[in-house]
């Protein structure tokens, strides 16, 4: 997602030179010795002049990462919610199939999207497709059809799994005539893949 930079941590007197990355739950520091920061526990994060200065606990650290710094802190203070890294808007036809993610049911519902026990050809916005192995990927081209010419299909298969794995949903996407074009944390213990149809074929 591009919040990743090479980086000069200061932690009291100790300064030391790596990488920062924020990612969805952590602010990660790789160097010398590695510093991971729950974002749940980040009391403030500050930028000015490059340095982004951040406090959880008792603790202040700073990161200089550079003009980032800006982005970085509005990213940790005001977090994207999981249905805006999804694209969920109210008033969208929203499809639901394979394995079931009930409170990914009502966030979308309480967004104001619409989601129908059946969704009939070509009128998805989104459909979410629980894949918890290979066998499932069977499906895409089927699901593909529900989808507007501009919607999108998101696989959401479980992390780290030797049921299912990255490259075997891309393939399976590619095989179903759609192009992947995101990847997401969908919790901490599932990813969530992005296809949509290329321009030529909607």
């Amino acid at each position: 997602m591009g919040y990743e930079a090479a980086c000069t941590l200061h932690v009291g007197r100790e300064t030391a030179r790596g990488k920062a990355v924020l990612e969805q739950y952590d602010l990660i520091f790789r160097g010398p010795k590695r510093l991971a920061i729950p974002l749940k526990d980040i009391a403030s994060a500050v930028a000015s002049e490059g340095a982004l200065t951040v406090r959880f606990g008792r603790t202040t650290v700073i990161f200089e990462i550079g003009p980032a710094a800006v982005r970085w802190a509005q990213r940790i203070t005001n977090p994207p919610s999981r249905l805006d890294k999804l694209g969920v808007k109210a008033g969208m036809t929203v499809g639901i199939a394979g394995t079931r993610h009930d409170d990914l049911i009502v966030e979308v519902e309480s967004r104001g999207a619409r989601v129908p026990r059946s969704v009939t050809p070509r009128t998805a916005d989104i459909v979410f497709y629980g894949a918890e192995h290979r066998e499932m990927l069977d499906r895409l081209g089927d699901l593909k059809r529900s989808l507007k010419p501009d919607g999108a299909l998101w696989v959401i298969r479980p992390k780290g799994s030797s049921a299912i794995s990255e490259s075997e949903v891309m393939n399976a996407g590619k095989r179903a005539g759609l192009v992947d074009v995101k990847v997401v944390s969908f919790s901490k213990t599932h990813t969530a893949e992005k296809f949509v149809i290329p321009r030529a074929d909607r």
